[in-house]
């Protein structure tokens, strides 16, 4: 099952969130606003492309490990105002240059696996396909955050094959099991509940990194059961970037 949370955009769509966002669009020419929605379909192009040889893996592993490793995806691309915003917090000029040089999130893929083998056996497959490249990797499972995050992010770069040729974009893929996934859910909304006493804040915070280690704890015990009853690939190694 893929989920989509973004919608297309053409270029008077992108006038209108400009405008809706305070951003002067006078300081962009109509040539510069028809690149930029360009430049968006480019990353739904990879998106699609990178969701869609993620659905024939898991097709793959039904037939020869009668196993779906993936439980479901859900797809995005960032808003205008998470793409603006982000590059007046680095400092970066407000230009579609600068987004494709510097922002290499704005098309992202969230994988749900079943379990952490097959996180690591569907990254380490995706990755070895030769028409992508891995940009970057960073593995929060091995090496979870401070707060008790556990993910693992790969950022791929895809060609989108369009009239004027092949283009190469980046894509952000998160792929982490459906326990890591309810517990970022959790957080995400925690961080963001800015009414509650600093007090309370700080308890579920620490009750949130206890449950984030019980988790762990269990499943490392489901997984071992999962590996004596399914023959799916063990897997444990993290992608390396090209």
């Amino acid at each position: 099952m893929i989920l989509d949370r973004q919608s297309r955009i053409n270029t008077n769509d992108l006038k209108t969130r400009l405008d809706a966002v305070g951003m002067d669009r006078g300081s962009f020419s109509p040539e510069e606003l028809t690149e930029f929605a360009n430049l968006m379909q480019v990353y739904e192009g990879a998106m699609y492309e990178i969701s869609t040889k993620l659905e024939i893996l898991d097709s793959e592993f039904q037939v020869r490990f009668s196993h779906d490793p993936i439980h479901h995806m859900e797809r995005r691309l960032k808003s205008v105002n998470s793409i603006l915003g982000k590059l007046k917090r680095k400092t970066l000029p407000v230009t579609v240059s600068s987004i494709k040089d510097n922002l290499f999130d704005v098309a992202g893929i969230r994988v749900i696996c079943n379990y952490r083998d097959d996180v690591y056996s569907v990254s380490n497959y995706l990755s070895a396909q030769n028409d992508i490249s891995v940009l970057r990797v960073k593995d929060y499972i091995k090496n979870p955050k401070q707060n008790g995050y556990r993910s693992l992010h790969v950022i791929y770069a895809v060609p989108v094959f369009l009239s004027s040729g092949a283009h190469y974009t980046p894509v952000e893929v998160q792929f982490r099991t459906i326990a890591m996934d309810y517990w970022a859910s959790l957080e995400h909304a925690l961080r963001y509940k800015t009414d509650l006493p600093d007090a309370k804040l700080a308890e579920h915070s620490q009750t949130l990194l206890d449950c984030a280690r019980s988790l762990q704890n269990i499943e490392t015990q489901m997984q071992n059961i999962h590996r004596d009853i399914n023959g799916a690939p063990q897997v444990e190694e993290t992608p390396k970037a090209d």
